[in-house]
């Protein structure tokens, strides 16, 4: 009985070991390859129009020269304010004159001793010398007589030049604006001592109007003077103004660090006043060639090289590095690295992975990226 039960067991055991078989089997399978997820992307399109970038400039005029006194003193009344405009020999300011003219007082009395002293001195001479030829004095008292006279031109030169610095000294205690302008800053108030030299205006002049920009050094080195640009004051929407680049500086501002770039207006409109802000247009100067504009969120890095996630036709991501031609304020400009056709990511560059996969879903550009998770 004993061999009839097991025989009789035995599909049953066979069955079940099968299906404990196949559960294992199952049980080994990898899990499921997770959906591509959806990618902001952007198809590479030609630019149909040159490269522009912008920067922030000041309307100025073409000079600005500190005004400050010859010497140091105490401010006792100013006679322009920030805005002015002054003419040529305009008196800006004075210093208290008290002091200088007592000196200048002091120099005049000076002169006029000695003045005197050499008309004495000249006719002693004179009356020496006629005695000494007819010899009624000796030689010896005539060569003094000259010696004195000697003295007293040195003396009477020396009164005469401290006479002449102490009416400039009382000059000076004015003062007056060197040219035709408008004061642009103050740097001293009334009743303030100043040292000599020390900044009390601003004046700036010159004919017409200007445009002063600082540029950063990726940029300067593709501007020379002579080279076109366009201005739009912030004041004045849709003006557009031609302006010429008159001047580029060979050094960098150290509190700015940027490069100073003067432009000259080519025709001045009469609603521009000096302080006004405006926008500066600059296109690039480059040799012609393909670009395309992208969001500035395609832009990744690989090491110090820009670069963007090309899409493949698998949906599979591939980085390739690119030239980046001009930076606008939420735009990047490629000169090359792409091709037109091919799809670029838009969005969520620092979430993805080489060789990851992703559903392209156009790009719109004031929606937020997809959340990722960086896989």
């Amino acid at each position: 009985m004993h061999m009839k039960d097991t025989l009789a067991r035995l599909p049953y055991r066979l069955a079940l070991a099968s299906a404990c078989a196949v559960l294992a089997a199952c049980g080994a399978r990898e899990p499921a390859e997770p959906p591509p997820r959806p990618a902001p992307a952007i198809t590479v399109r030609p630019d149909a129009q040159a490269a522009v970038w912008t920067v922030p400039g000041m309307i100025a005029a073409p000079e600005s020269t500190p005004l400050s006194f010859r010497q140091a003193g105490l401010i006792l009344q100013r006679h322009a304010g920030l805005g002015d405009a002054v003419r040529a020999g305009q008196v800006l300011a004075e210093l208290d004159p008290d002091p200088w003219r007592q000196n200048l007082e002091s120099a005049q009395a000076l002169y006029q001793a000695a003045r005197e002293a050499l008309d004495v001195a000249e006719r002693q001479w004179r009356r020496d010398r006629t005695q000494g030829r007819e010899g009624l004095i000796a030689q010896s008292q005539a060569e003094q007589t000259r010696g004195q006279l000697a003295q007293a031109r040195a003396q009477y030169e020396q009164a005469r030049q401290g006479l002449a610095h102490a009416r400039d000294q009382m000059v000076y205690t004015q003062l007056t604006a060197g040219h035709d302008g408008v004061i642009v800053a103050e740097q001293a108030r009334t009743g303030q001592n100043v040292a000599a030299g020390q900044p009390v205006y601003t004046l700036a002049w010159g004919d017409g109007l200007e445009v002063v920009a600082d540029l950063p050094a990726r940029r300067v080195a593709a501007i020379e003077p002579g080279q076109q640009a366009e201005i739009e004051p912030v004041a004045m929407p849709g003006t557009r103004l031609p302006a010429r680049v008159r001047e580029v500086a060979r050094a960098a501002d150290p509190a700015t660090l940027g490069f100073r770039v003067k432009l000259r207006l080519d025709a001045v409109d009469p609603a521009l006043r000096q302080g006004m802000t405006a926008t500066v247009r600059f296109r690039t100067n480059e040799s012609s060639g393909a670009r395309y504009t992208l969001p500035a969120t395609a832009l990744f890095h690989r090491g110090d090289h820009p670069a963007v996630w090309v899409v493949g036709a698998d949906g599979a991501l591939a980085l390739r590095t690119v030239e980046v031609a001009a930076y606008g304020a939420d735009t990047v400009t490629v000169s090359g690295g792409i091709e037109p056709g091919q799809v670029v990511l838009a969005q969520g560059a620092h979430t993805v992975s080489e060789g990851q996969r992703v559903e392209t879903v156009p790009y719109r550009p004031h929606a937020a990226a997809p959340a990722g998770d960086g896989r």
